[in-house]
């Protein structure tokens, strides 16, 4: 009976010791959305945007133009000079649309540079924090893919490391 007692008692004392994982969570996708530096990143292209857009109707504006004109000039025009003619505005035109299609494919690229660097900052400072606050894990949801299928809103992290995101950005 005394062996059982100190078994029970040695048990008792070896699961006390071992310590409690603490764990947490973080929406990623509301922490990504509301982080200010991806909204300043949001602005900033489409900005660049809106300048593409003016640029590209402009350019497109100047090409309708010459085409109108060469439809004019192509009225008395024998079929070897109305040929050549028409060459010439398809080179102008796939020229344009080449043009077109490089500066909106830069701007995606950059926009997509400057998206995959603002994540990997989040991401290091989620780690650092969980270092710092003494947190075995924190999990990451979204409504893409839930991982974590519930949580209690002590363990929610979302609100707390955003404010502190921001304001590490604001600095």
């Amino acid at each position: 009976m005394r062996n059982i007692f100190y078994v029970v008692v040695l048990a008792l004392a070896f699961t006390s010791c071992q310590k409690q994982a603490k764990i947490g969570f973080v929406d990623n996708g509301t922490v990504i959305n509301d982080y200010q530096e991806k909204k300043d990143l949001e602005a900033r292209v489409q900005a660049k945007s809106n300048v593409f857009q003016k640029r590209r109707d402009s350019l497109v504006g100047m090409y309708q133009i010459e085409l109108k004109e060469a439809q004019l000039k192509a009225q008395g025009m024998s079929p070897a000079s109305l040929q050549k003619l028409s060459q010439e505005i398809q080179q102008k035109e796939q020229l344009l649309s080449q043009k077109i299609q490089l500066e909106q494919k830069q701007i995606e690229q950059g926009y997509q540079t400057e998206i995959d660097s603002v994540i990997s900052k989040v991401k290091k400072f989620v780690k650092d924090y969980g270092k710092k606050n003494g947190y075995t894990f924190i999990l990451g949801t979204s409504d893409a893919a839930a991982t974590v299928m519930y949580g209690t809103d002590e363990h929610d992290l979302t609100k707390t490391i955003l404010e502190a995101l921001n304001k590490e950005y604001k600095k």
